[in-house]
């Protein structure tokens, strides 16, 4: 038996550490009790001098509401974003289709965050202007962006030297759809199928023109594929965005465009564009009249792009799962499903390792054409 009069000196029993389980086990007797304390994340229990038993149990409850009250922290924080408004970046300019499926999962997300979302056109230099402020951008999800086949996975090949480095500045979030393009000829061409307007560029070789969306973008390579499957010869114009270009188009100033379906299939169905064809493997639910590149004579020709959103580097892991997650939320819901497809668009949200795999294989794909085609940046 211990004496009430003996001194005890505090032993330690246990150190609990938030997300470790731990089990602790003491016989109480009138003369001891367990005290606790908490430094930073740590909780230490030690064998005491007691009062009583009650003394020791209030003591305990209060040590595990405080383990509680840690282990929730992370959390809280996570389900707190975004507790101020967020920026998308679209490195090109309004109208176009990546700032057109931009803008609907902007809507969206706004919607479902309850906070701003606020879409930047910051066009320039085939995306390198916008990709850098987001590159350069704090890490902490306020700032992303939406970018696509050209900015993530050919600028890398078409530029000698950038102002970042894009294997390792984005961390890939989700695709959001899948861009076929489409043949798009103005009204001041009489050609109604891809192999008549051959013949007409054929017979003023070097005078026919084809307008792009940028130097070195996914519709100016598609264009340079066409080249090298009929053995034409045009006059690349490009511009700041698929908006102007599409424009000019229309004015007819220029004679063809190779556009995503997303972007011309509104113009192709309002009369003002002739569709001669789309540039993916099967025909796009948007305009199924349309027949494919290979199906009207023109064989070796497929392509076609994509939007997808990306954080800076170093975003934390928690923010890029939930930003991935509604994205794939939305992208299933039947009116965002319905619109992207009337368009032209193929919803399709991917994790953000299926999203770098894809990067990779089109990094490879159009790397080789922008090498045999001589390509360079002006």
């Amino acid at each position: 038996m211990i004496s009430p009069k003996r001194r005890i000196d505090a032993l330690p029993v246990a150190t609990y550490t938030p997300n470790d389980s731990a089990t602790i086990s003491c016989r109480e007797t009138p003369f001891h009790r367990l005290a606790a304390s908490h430094t930073g994340n740590q909780i230490v229990i030690t064998l005491q001098p007691a009062r009583n038993v009650a003394d020791a149990m209030q003591i305990i409850a209060r040590a595990l509401a405080a383990s509680l009250t840690l282990i929730a922290l992370p959390a809280l924080a996570q389900s707190a974003f975004p507790s101020k408004p967020v920026t998308v970046i679209v490195p090109f300019a309004p109208g176009g289709g990546t700032d057109i499926g931009a803008r609907l999962i902007a809507q969206k997300l706004m919607a479902k965050w309850g906070q701003s979302v606020i879409v930047e056109n910051r066009a320039g230099a085939g995306g390198l202007v916008g990709a850098d402020l987001v590159a350069k951008a704090k890490p902490d999800g306020y700032t992303l962006l939406v970018g696509n086949v050209g900015t993530q996975a050919i600028n890398q090949s078409l530029y000698v030297k950038m102002p970042y480095n894009a294997d390792t500045a984005f961390a890939p979030i989700s695709m959001i759809a899948e861009l076929p393009f489409v043949m798009l000829a103005g009204p001041s061409v009489s050609a109604k199928t891809p192999r008549e307007f051959v013949a007409l560029a054929k017979a003023d070789a070097g005078k026919r023109t084809y307008a792009s969306s940028g130097q070195g973008g996914s519709p100016h390579l598609t264009a340079e594929i066409f080249q090298t499957a009929t053995g034409t010869k045009l006059t690349h114009v490009p511009y700041k965005g698929g908006g102007p270009a599409m424009t000019d188009l229309m004015a007819g100033h220029v004679d063809i465009l190779f556009a995503s379906v997303l972007e011309g299939s509104g113009f192709v169905k309002a009369g003002k564009l002739k569709a001669l064809a789309v540039s993916s493997a099967v025909r796009s639910p948007a305009l199924p009249e349309v027949p494919t590149l290979a199906e009207a004579g023109v064989a070796g020709s497929e392509s076609g792009s994509w939007i997808a959103m990306f954080a800076p580097t170093g975003t934390p892991q928690a923010i890029i799962d939930k930003v991935a997650a509604d994205i794939k939320e939305i992208v299933a819901a039947a009116d965002v499903r319905e619109k992207l497809i009337s368009q032209g668009a193929t919803p399709q949200s991917t994790t953000p390792a299926e999203l770098k795999a894809i990067i990779e294989r089109d990094r490879v794909r159009y790397g080789k054409v922008i090498n045999e085609r001589g390509i360079k940046v002006e």
